[in-house]
């Protein structure tokens, strides 16, 4: 891999919390700012696309993200994505010849102590140059198909589905 692509789309990964409102928002891109911190040794960009909770996408969203990957350069390709709707993104990706994708995303917001979004960036990052062509999700540090995997909201972890 000389050149990885990374496309963001918001969710938990980039949240951010707000003391006056209480509540957490959508906040810019982190993974750029985590891939430089750690030194790593290939080039990127980042593309970002939406900054939504992974729980408003729409059928277009996914279409725009779907156009995005489609006019890429370059082969490898990861996607920062809220959780929720993960699977159902991965899944309206099939079928793009030539292109790796793979979906990661965090459980916990990036700039949290403890957060799982840099290990999960770093499964995607090998995953994205081991894999061949298709669409993958990279969570809970295994790489999932997404015609086999769904998000157990009450565990909080994804899962093999039936």
């Amino acid at each position: 891999m000389q050149h990885l692509t990374i496309i963001t789309t918001g969710g938990t990964i980039d949240k951010v919390y707000f003391d006056a409102k209480s509540d957490y928002q959508v906040g810019a891109p982190q993974i750029g700012e985590i891939l430089e911190q750690l030194g790593v040794s290939f080039e990127f960009d980042v593309v970002p696309v939406l900054r939504k909770d992974s729980l408003d996408l729409t059928d277009a969203d996914r279409a725009s993200i779907r156009a995005v990957v489609e006019q890429q350069p370059h082969r490898h390709i990861l996607i920062t994505h809220g959780t929720d709707s993960m699977v159902d993104t991965a899944r309206a990706l099939a079928n793009l010849p030539g292109k790796t994708i793979v979906l990661t995303g965090a459980l916990n917001p990036a700039r949290f102590q403890g957060s799982d979004a840099v290990f999960n960036i770093g499964c995607a990052v090998g995953a994205v140059q081991s894999l061949g062509d298709g669409v993958w999700i990279a969570m809970n540090g295994r790489i999932w198909d997404p015609a086999h995997v769904r998000k157990n909201r009450p565990a909080n972890r994804f899962e093999e589905s039936a």
